[in-house]
């Protein structure tokens, strides 16, 4: 009687798994995939083309090098800020970060890192492609409908197509599968001037993820990990460490030997003492919002922005006190309209909103700040900014624009680059 009682049991499990599973039809995200043979044979120098999507900044030596997102990178001659000259634009595809050491950029091509010669920017020249040097991620995609299984093998997945799919799920309330939880997509500040003299580092904006400094390369890879990357030799480039840092990490910014990167919760201080293992030295916490951070002196001013991935239903300016670097102390919050990218210079505060445009703040009395605004430009969309003591640099989603804010009671635009749709 027992045995009969096991082989019936037996069947009925048998029977409810078959049951727990069933074809089910539904709309979902199915990946669009580039092959990794056709991603590493992509790279290609091509004549200047119009901005349609353009992403992060990156200057040196007078050239400015403008992502578009996912595509590559415009390169820009600045030897006149009033008459901006596009020279070239090199196809990576996958690109959104990049920084410069001496006369080498690095930039990321999806999973790959791709190092080019721009001793001369005119003319850049491929060096070598680092295979799987990052971790595999996925662009962002339409989160009303679930995304659809995915295969690594395949290639890198470059975007994706909203269509009806048949599928065997698990039995269970939801009308779509449980997919995987992959990673999104990620998206240094020196000395620099126009025509002034030029250095072996370059300068990027607020919203990097990637960073050079000393012989590293640092890159922020998915939402917890920081990346460790020797560059002192181009033929042996090599991760050196990893770090994992709490937070949902995004921007990253290095100020006199420290290195602070933004997250979603608050601001990390790491020391540089030791370059290639940087050292957690505190965590400044704050609400729930996209972070990026500028650091002047003992002062940080870090953006907080709602109505995104990130969460948070607040938009503010933060100034933090860091003299102490083990303990951060808020010293001022001011209430902003949807701040993102910003940039500090000898006190004064460029502060990009978006839609709502760019302002300009003298910074010098940490309690009134935003009493104190010198300028707004509310007629552009401003993503991100670099300051240069006398000229800024700006990207948004209507283009590049120079500004001369050597005489601050008169800034003046200079020269642009407008997207594709309002060159038309």
């Amino acid at each position: 009687m027992k045995r009969l009682f096991f082989l019936l049991t037996i069947l009925v499990l048998a029977f409810s798994s078959c049951e727990d599973k069933h074809m089910q039809s539904y709309m979902a995200n199915v990946p669009l995939y580039l092959s990794y043979d056709d991603l590493r044979s992509s790279f290609k120098v091509s004549g200047e083309r119009a901005l349609e999507k353009p992403g992060k900044i990156y200057f040196k030596d007078n050239y400015m090098y403008i992502n578009e997102y996912q595509e590559g990178i415009h390169v820009v001659d600045l030897s006149d800020p009033e008459n901006p000259l596009k020279l070239s634009f090199i196809e990576i595809p996958g690109n959104v970060d990049i920084s410069i050491r001496n006369d080498v950029l690095y930039a990321e091509s999806y999973v790959d890192l791709v190092l080019i010669d721009v001793s001369n920017p005119s003319i850049p020249l491929y060096i070598k492609r680092i295979e799987d040097m990052f971790e595999y991620v996925i662009p962002p995609y339409d989160y009303e409908y679930p995304l659809d299984e995915i295969d690594q093998d395949k290639g890198v997945i470059t975007g994706y197509e909203v269509k009806k799919i048949t599928r065997e799920i698990d039995h269970n309330p939801y009308p779509w599968p449980i997919y995987y939880d992959y990673s999104l997509e990620s998206s240094f500040r020196g000395a620099a001037k126009i025509n002034g003299v030029g250095n072996s580092f370059g300068v990027g904006g607020s919203m990097a993820r990637f960073i050079t400094y000393d012989d590293y390369l640092y890159a922020l890879e998915s939402t917890y990990k920081l990346k460790v990357i020797d560059i002192s030799d181009t033929d042996q480039v090599e991760v050196k460490s990893e770090q994992y840092l709490w937070g949902n990490i995004e921007t990253v910014f290095i100020a006199d030997a420290h290195m602070y990167v933004g997250t979603s919760n608050g601001m990390h201080i790491l020391s540089l003492d030791q370059p290639f293992s940087p050292n957690l030295l505190s965590t400044y916490q704050h609400i729930t919002a996209c972070d990026p951070v500028v650091v002047e002196g003992d002062r940080a001013y870090v953006t907080l922005r709602s109505g995104n991935n990130c969460g948070g239903n607040q938009n503010l300016l933060e100034v933090i006190n860091v003299s102490v670097k083990t303990d951060p102390v808020r010293e001022a919050s001011f209430g902003m309209k949807g701040p993102y990218g910003l940039g500090i210079d000898n006190g004064i505060l460029f502060v990009c909103e978006g839609e709502n445009g760019l302002r300009i703040f003298d910074a010098s009395d940490i309690n009134n700040i935003t009493q104190n605004e010198i300028a707004d430009f509310p007629g552009i969309h401003a993503f991100d900014v670099i300051p240069l003591g006398t000229f800024l640099l700006l990207i948004g989603d209507d283009g590049f624009q120079i500004y001369d804010y050597s005489n601050l009671e008169d800034i003046q635009l200079l020269g642009s680059l407008p997207v594709k749709a309002l060159e038309d």
